[in-house]
């Protein structure tokens, strides 16, 4: 049995451990990123990822080697990395999460995909494609959204009283410097004391869309310097 198994085994210890070590690096050079960033899915989850997929791929070549030598094994090429490639869409998913209207981890969630086509690579002995395929995700993760800035949506929140008058003032600022509103939450306070009198305190929180002209430290400070606003924060949606 084992004489069969030596055999059948295409992989020296040396090249088997080597195949491993990179799909090993490859994980942890992601799944570093990822847990710097408190991702959901971080180092050990991107290694584990690589070295299962890693293992699959060497499964497959020492089934194709055991066929070729005349054991009449019956078996279809690429049906285990197949199921590797649409069976980590599960892990993936684990990964996304919806909080206040907002999806996010997809890009977790994708690194991990791409965790998974790299370890199989390295298990089939692609080590150059495969190192050079977690260069560039980690380019991806790392690099790009620097070298094309994406202005994220944010919220404003703004408090304030005499409501009608305040809410002209606002709505002249936005329209005066092409702002828009894409969503719009409210909420009303009632609070009489001295420093606001007998007026209710008001709350709009916007969801905003800027001109590239115009950043939110502007609009902070045209909207705070008006004496009817009380408070103005910038939240991420």
């Amino acid at each position: 049995m084992l004489e069969h198994l030596v055999r059948a085994n295409p992989f020296t210890p040396t090249e088997l451990l080597i195949r491993l070590c990179v799909a090993i690096l490859i994980g942890s050079l992601v799944g570093s990123e990822r847990e710097y960033k408190n991702r959901p899915a971080g180092l050990r989850t991107h290694v584990l990822v690589s070295l299962g997929a890693c293992m699959i791929a060497l499964t497959e070549c020492i089934f194709m080697h055991e066929d070729a030598i005349g054991n009449h094994v019956t078996y279809s090429f690429g049906r285990m990395s197949a199921q590797v490639i649409s069976g980590i869409g599960f892990l993936g998913a684990g990964t996304i999460f919806m909080a206040e209207r907002k999806i996010g981890g997809l890009t977790t969630a994708a690194s991990v995909w791409n965790i998974a086509c790299l370890g199989l690579a390295t298990g089939y002995g692609y080590y150059w494609m495969s190192l050079l395929g977690c260069l560039v995700v980690l380019a991806v993760l790392m690099i790009l959204q620097r070298i094309i800035p994406l202005r994220t949506l944010k919220r404003l929140e703004v408090q304030f009283i005499n409501r009608a008058e305040t809410l002209n003032y606002i709505n002249a600022f936005f329209e005066k410097n092409s702002v828009k509103v894409l969503n719009l939450d409210f909420h009303i306070q009632s609070n009489a004391s001295k420093e606001t009198g007998d007026h209710n305190v008001y709350t709009n929180i916007y969801t905003l869309h800027l001109p590239s002209t115009l950043s939110y430290t502007d609009v902070t400070n045209a909207l705070v310097s008006y004496p009817n606003i009380r408070v103005v924060r910038v939240t991420n949606t």
